[in-house]
């Protein structure tokens, strides 16, 4: 069975750092492009950073361009987002996702999703 789960998600102040990790089974994360996104209440689901399989290609949204770092350890089937200095309007539901495609940072073209974890920076 294809599945991604997220972790690390949790309540920070303005100005911390979180860890999230999406771990795959049932498939080698190795051969899909992965990516990170967010959605906060009342708003849709927007793209926070995508990595293709080597690495080499990496983009991120204007927001947090700076503050987060997207990896992926493909020995451990495993992807990453670091976030560092983190702001109130950064608290959303954070969903890691692959797809085949390769250097599309787009929604519409990831197939696979995990259930999300809540980050919430707030004082």
């Amino acid at each position: 069975q294809l599945q991604l789960v997220e972790s690390g998600g949790g309540l920070v102040q303005p100005g911390g750092s979180l860890r999230l990790s999406c771990a795959a089974s049932g498939f080698p994360l190795e051969n899909y492009q992965i990516g990170w996104f967010r959605q906060a209440p009342g708003k849709e689901r927007e793209v926070v950073s995508c990595m293709s399989i080597t690495g080499a290609y990496t983009d991120y949204a204007d927001s947090v361009r700076g503050r987060f770092t997207i990896s992926r350890d493909n020995a451990n089937n495993m992807g990453y987002l670091q976030m560092n200095s983190l702001k109130p309007e950064d608290t959303a539901v954070y969903y890691c996702a692959a797809t085949f495609r390769q250097r599309v940072c787009d929604e519409e073209v990831f197939g696979f999703w995990g259930q999300g974890t809540q980050v919430t920076v707030s004082s």
